[in-house]
């Protein structure tokens, strides 16, 4: 069955940078969209970026500062944040589509989520 594994999150500074990992393992996934949605405590899920093998979407409150990557070979996709910022904080999770979506109903299965925490 499909699992999909988070990592590299942390407590960083204000203006600082992270990269997240995730590897997907159990399914295919070369066909398929790889996203990273965030949640925090009483708010509901946020898009942040999604992939296929040729188009990204990015979600307005990171454009230009975090950037969505993948590895086929691999079965990865990476989250690159940069200049974060306090509200960023949140637990951030990847997510496998049939479709490149912003959409959290189009995302078949999640991970279990790494934390990021954005200091000022």
């Amino acid at each position: 069955q499909e699992q999909l594994e988070e990592s590299g999150g942390g407590l960083v500074q204000a203006g600082d940078s992270l990269r997240l990992s995730c590897k997907a393992s159990g399914g295919l996934y070369r066909s398929y969209a790889l996203g990273w949605f965030r949640q925090t405590p009483g708010k509901e899920r946020e898009f942040v970026a999604a992939i296929t093998g040729s188009t990204r979407y990015d979600g307005d409150s990171v454009k230009g500062r975090f950037a969505i990557s993948r590895d086929n070979a691999e079965n990865t996709v990476y989250l690159q944040m940069d200049s974060l910022k306090p509200e960023d904080t949140a637990l951030y999770y990847c997510a496998v589509s049939n479709i490149l979506s912003r959409k959290v109903a189009d995302f078949r299965s999640w991970g279990q989520g790494t934390q990021v925490t954005v200091s000022s």
